[in-house]
C-alpha cells in the first residue's frame, strides 16, 4: 500500500501540472530490473500491467518513530502489500487487483539473489517472494500465479508513504466503528479523523482490528488509497506549486520502478487513475477460495479460488472491465436480482445531468433510479453541446458508501472523488449507459448507511 503515495504523483501530473514538470521527475526515480534473465514469460495481453510493491524499509525512521508507531526492529525485508494495476489499452480505466501477502504462492524455478543457488520450483508465502529473490523473484511469482504478463514495476517504502501524508497536511478517512489494535497501535474512535503520516501507517498496516485479518486490512487500504488520491487532486494541491514540489521530493527519494518506466507511463497511469475509488467496481481482492491453509514449514496461508481467480485474470489479460465478471458476472445491468449495497437508496440524494444528444435521456435516467429508491432532485440538468463516452458519478469521498451504492445502481459507470461537493451526488450520463438496476441494503450492510456521519 505504500505504493498509493506513486499514485498520488501520478495523478497531479495528469491533472495539469504540465509534461515538462512530469519528465523532470524521471530523473529522481530509483531503477531496478526485475526482468532480468526472465525467460517462457506469459504472452502479452491488451493494455498495461504495472505490480505496484510496498516494502517494509525503514532504515531512515528515528528510533522514537519506530516505538511510537510499533514497527519494530530490523525490517524482514519482504512485501507489506502488493497489487496489480491493470491499465486499459485507450488509457481510460484502471482496474486494480490486491494480492493479499499471505497468500499460498508457488515460485518458478530460480537462483537465490543471496547464495547463488539454484532452487525448484517450491512453495511459500507470496510476500517471502521478495526477501528470497527481490523484485525478480517477486514479478516471476506473480506471473506464475496469474499468467498476466507483468509490464512494469514500482516499489515504496515506509519512509516515502509517512513522509507524503504529513506533506499533505495528513489524510481525512471514516472509519463506521471504533478500530484498536495493539500490535500497531492504531486507536481510532468511530467517525471521522485526520490522520498523520505515522497514524495512516497504523491504518493501512493493521490486521488485528477486527476479525477480518488481511482482508480487513485490504479493504482499509482500499478505502484510504481513495481519501489520499481525492486530496493530493484537490485544487489545493495542484494549484500550488510549491505543495506539489515538496509531495514529489517525499514519494520519489524513495520509489524504485523498472528501467523503462518514463514519462509515457507516468502520463497513462495518472489518466487512468482520475475516477479511481474503492466504490468503484474496478477495485477488488484476488478471490479467496480458502482462509487459514495450513502448509508445514510455512504457517496458515490464503489459498485462492482457482476458478474465479482464472476469471479475473482472464478478464484483464483481455482487458475487460471488472464490472463485468465481479463475483461470477453478477454485476451486470441485465440481472434481474437487486444488487447488495451498504446504503439503502432512499438515504441518497442525486442530482442527474444528461451527458449525451439524446434527448429526454436525462428525465429517463432520473425517473429510473427515483422509482429504485434514490431520492433525486426530479429537475435533471440538459446542458451538453457534445457528448460524453462514459458515465461518471462525482461524489464528495466522506460519502463514499453512497457513491458505492449509487454505482451499483448504474452498471459500468466510473466514480470521480470530489472533495467538498457535500452530500449531493451528481450523475453524468453518458454514452455507455446501461440501464439503471435495483439495489437493496445487503446481508452485511449497515441498515441505515451513514454510522456516525461516513456514508
Amino acid at each position: 500500500m505504500r505504493a498509493v503515495t506513486t499514485l498520488s504523483v501520478v495523478v497531479l501530473a495528469a491533472a495539469g501540472i504540465g509534461h515538462a514538470v512530469v519528465s523532470s521527475l524521471d530523473a529522481d526515480i530509483a531503477r531496478v530490473d526485475p526482468f532480468k534473465d526472465m525467460k517462457n514469460r506469459p504472452r502479452a495481453g491488451h493494455g498495461m500491467n504495472v505490480l505496484l510493491v510496498g516494502t517494509d524499509g525503514r532504515d531512515g525512521i528515528s528510533e522514537a518513530e519506530r516505538r511510537r508507531f510499533r514497527l519494530g526492529g530490523a525490517p524482514c525485508h519482504c512485501t507489506d502489500t502488493m497489487m496489480i494495476v491493470h491499465i486499459s489499452e485507450d488509457r481510460e480505466r484502471a482496474s486494480v487487483v490486491s494480492l493479499p501477502r499471505d497468500s499460498y504462492a508457488e515460485t518458478p524455478p530460480h537462483i537465490d539473489r543471496t547464495t547463488g543457488h539454484r532452487h525448484g520450483g517450491h512453495v511459500l508465502k507470496l510476500n517471502a517472494a521478495y526477501a528470497e529473490g527481490g523484485p525478480n523473484l517477486t514479478v516471476r511469482t506473480v506471473e506464475h500465479m496469474t499468467h498476466l504478463k507483468i509490464d512494469h514495476y514500482l516499489e515504496i517504502d515506509f519512509i516515502s508513504f509517512m513522509k507524503t501524508v504529513d506533506v499533505l497536511g495528513g489524510v481525512e478517512i471514516c472509519t463506521p466503528k471504533p478500530l484498536k489494535d495493539s500490535y500497531t497501535g492504531l486507536d481510532l474512535t468511530a467517525g471521522e479523523h485526520e490522520l498523520s503520516g505515522g497514524q495512516a501507517l497504523q491504518y493501512v498496516r493493521s490486521r488485528h482490528a477486527d476479525g477480518s485479518s488481511d482482508l480487513g486490512r485490504m479493504q482499509r487500504q482500499q478505502r484510504f488509497m481513495a481519501a489520499l488520491i481525492a486530496q493530493s487532486t484537490s485544487s489545493g494541491v495542484l494549484l500550488n506549486p510549491m505543495r506539489f514540489r515538496d509531495i514529489t521530493r517525499a514519494v520519489l527519494g524513495s520509489v524504485r520502478a523498472d528501467k523503462e518506466f518514463g514519462t509515457g507511463e507516468l502520463l497513462d497511469l495518472g489518466r487512468a487513475m482520475r475516477t479511481f475509488s474503492p466504490a468503484s467496481s474496478e477495485f477488488t481482492t484476488v478471490p479467496i477460495g480458502r482462509m487459514g491453509y495450513a502448509v508445514k514449514g510455512i504457517g496458515s496461508t490464503l489459498k485462492w479460488d482457482a476458478a474465479k481467480a482464472g476469471r479475473l485474470f482472464r478478464a484483464l489479460r483481455e482487458d475487460e472491465p471488472l464490472a463485468v465478471r465481479k463475483g461470477g458476472g453478477g454485476g451486470g445491468g441485465k440481472s434481474g436480482a437487486p444488487a447488495r449495497v451498504e446504503v439503502a437508496p432512499q438515504q441518497i440524494r442525486v442530482q442527474v445531468e444528461n451527458g449525451t444528444l439524446t434527448a429526454g435521456l436525462g428525465r429517463k435516467v432520473d425517473r429510473a433510479l427515483a422509482a429504485t429508491g434514490f431520492r433525486t432532485t426530479r429537475v435533471p440538468v440538459n446542458a451538453r453541446d457534445r457528448e460524453t463516452r462514459r458515465t461518471v458519478i462525482a461524489y464528495d469521498p466522506r460519502w463514499d458508501r453512497s457513491a458505492k451504492s449509487l454505482a451499483a445502481a448504474l452498471p459500468g459507470s466510473s466514480l470521480r472523488a470530489v472533495r467538498g461537493q457535500g452530500p449531493l451526488l451528481k450523475v453524468v450520463v453518458g454514452a455507455d449507459h446501461q440501464g439503471v438496476r435495483k439495489v437493496r441494503v445487503g446481508e452485511f450492510g449497515a441498515s441505515t448507511g451513514d454510522q456516525v456521519g461516513c456514508r
